[in-house]
């Protein structure tokens, strides 16, 4: 038997009556956004791989979703103040499992790179989850920071500790992922905090630093970037991917080439058109107005996560809205950049879009925060 506004009820009725007030005050427009990106990304998926030998991506990634929907509904019910709470520990868990990946990573996976931890079937990428560890720290700390103002060396430390998986992740080496998570970084100080002055000199200093990561890049991540300076220069070698995605998307031309009729999608054009490249192939068929009506479900999802966090009831709840916000406007944004021409070829995924398991979970794990930060602020 439990209390329950001075009345006893069987532990079956209040758990009854907890489901019936998640059910009422759940974000289900939150939900039905990320459902409609998700199905276009099913469907954009079928086009890529359907009669291929990579057709079993498709099963795979309907799985994924699942996964992923009834993960965003269990981080939804659970109290995300509870896990700003144990931030820190999640964020050292990150950090051991990247350690892990260095030294036992299966570098099949990744042409070479270590990224992923494999048990048996299941692949597990630490670097994903890296993102999430660090929102939740960020908003730890910005909770913190309000109640008892850091000083300038409390700072430091926490940067320090921050930057250790940044690095990490640089030497699998993940370029991509590690600028995504330094950007989140970047945005969640400018947008949150209240003097960004220590957010400013992080900036300063990690721009002094771009000629000497230059020194330690790999060769082919250098040759990605002259290739993003010049894709002429090696037209049919580095040059290639960028090239073939421009052509498929300027090919569409306003209303597309139609599902499944796009030339550089199905005469396989197009590198890595599941994962890296998926906008060229919706650009490619369904033209510059399907392109649009993408880009505008995702500034809607951005959108009312910022109304989210607006409305949050404490200051960790803002913050984890900003970080989650963040991680998908930065992915939308380096992808489209990277097929456009506009950014170097990365490897970052397009959110919900893009084929993939541990990349595509975190973002319904990342939404499912947004979702519990809404549902407390109806006080459930």
């Amino acid at each position: 038997m439990r209390a329950l506004g001075g009345l006893h009820l069987p532990r079956t009725q209040v758990g009854v009556s907890r489901w019936r007030r998640f059910r009422a005050r759940f974000d289900w427009p939150l939900f039905l956004i990320v459902a409609a990106i998700s199905l276009v990304g099913l469907l954009n998926l079928y086009s890529a791989t359907h009669d291929t030998r990579h057709a079993v991506k498709f099963d795979q990634q309907v799985i994924r979703m699942v996964i992923g929907g009834v993960a965003f509904f269990v981080v939804s019910f659970f109290d995300y103040r509870t896990l700003t709470r144990v931030a820190w520990f999640g964020l050292g868990f990150t950090v051991l499992a990247l350690i892990v990946v260095a030294l036992l990573g299966d570098m099949s996976l990744a042409k070479g790179s270590h990224r992923w931890i494999a048990f048996g079937p299941v692949r597990l990428q630490p670097s994903e989850l890296v993102k999430i560890a660090v929102i939740l720290v960020l908003a730890k700390m910005c909770q913190d920071h309000e109640a008892s103002p850091f000083g300038w060396h409390q700072i430091a430390a926490r940067v320090a500790l921050l930057a250790v998986p940044v690095g990490l992740i640089a030497m699998q080496p993940d370029l991509g992922s590690s600028v995504l998570v330094v950007l989140i970084c970047l945005s969640i100080g400018f947008l949150a905090l209240r003097q960004v002055w220590p957010v400013a000199v992080v900036t300063g200093a990690g721009l002094a630093m771009v000629p000497v990561l230059w020194e330690y890049m790999h060769d082919y991540q250098r040759m990605r970037v002259l290739a993003f300076l010049d894709p002429g220069a090696d037209p049919t070698g580095s040059g290639w991917h960028t090239r073939q995605s421009v052509f498929a998307i300027g090919s569409g031309r306003i209303s597309g080439k139609g599902f499944m009729e796009g030339t550089q999608n199905q005469f396989d054009f197009l590198p890595e058109h599941w994962t890296d490249f998926p906008f060229s192939v919706w650009a490619e068929e369904w033209g510059f107005i399907g392109s649009l009506a993408l880009l505008a479900g995702f500034a809607l999802l951005l959108v009312w996560i910022v109304s989210v966090g607006l409305a949050a009831r404490e200051r960790a709840g803002s913050v984890i809205c900003i970080g989650v916000g963040a991680m998908i406007f930065w992915h939308m944004m380096v992808n489209i950049a990277m097929v456009l021409g506009m950014a170097p070829v990365v490897g970052v995924t397009l959110p919900f879009i893009s084929y993939g398991g541990s990349s595509l979970i975190t973002c319904f794990i990342a939404v499912g925060l947004v979702s519990s930060v809404s549902l407390r602020r109806h006080g459930f």
